[in-house]
């Protein structure tokens, strides 16, 4: 689906990071159904995947996207990446999904310094948080310099509800954000 594809005024939230951090898992989680391949193995998830969903009140298009391997000249790896960068550019608010049981990666750290060019919006995701709120491992992700990092457990939802609400409250026009900070992160 492109930007002109979509129906005017719904917004579009991109679901991006490196392989295997639980961007398929979170997708799912959020749409409420299994629309998105879940595996162990990188790779799985290849092309773009979209769903129109709903938070209160606020429907929005999420779109999963496979592992972005930056850097990899992989024609598999590079076609992965074109799909995800497409989301981005397409994309109204952008979560960067890490991993927080494996901590800062050199990739996050590469997916994060691009996607502050972006322009969207981004919040910074650090799943696998599944013993919130205990666990306080998700705070070493300030360093990406990606503002507030908000802990989830894609698996048992932890965090979620928190989450979308900041997504929801980044929408162009929405009314918690005063029109000249749109867009700012």
């Amino acid at each position: 689906m492109s930007r002109a594809a979509e129906p005017k005024g719904i917004p579009v939230v991109a679901v991006v990071g490196r392989p295997n951090v639980g961007k398929s898992t979170f997708f799912n989680r959020v749409i409420g159904g299994r629309i998105a391949i879940v595996d162990d193995r990188p790779g799985v998830t290849r092309d773009r995947n979209f769903a129109k969903t709903d938070w209160a009140g606020h429907h929005f298009f999420l779109v999963d996207t496979g592992g972005i391997i930056e850097g990899s000249d992989e024609p598999l790896e590079r076609a992965i990446r074109e799909q995800a960068y497409a989301a981005v550019r397409e994309a109204d608010v952008i979560l960067l999904i890490v991993d927080g049981k494996e901590g800062v990666h050199p990739l996050d750290e590469r997916l994060a310094e691009i996607l502050r060019k972006s322009g969207p919006p981004v919040l910074l995701v650090v799943n696998k948080m599944d013993n919130l709120p205990r666990d306080a491992r998700h705070l070493e992700f300030w360093s990406l310099g990606m503002g507030d990092p908000m802990p989830v457990s894609a698996i048992s939802g932890k965090g979620s509800g928190d989450l979308l609400d900041a997504v929801v409250a980044k929408f162009p026009g929405h009314p918690d954000i005063p029109e000249e900070e749109e867009g700012v992160v």
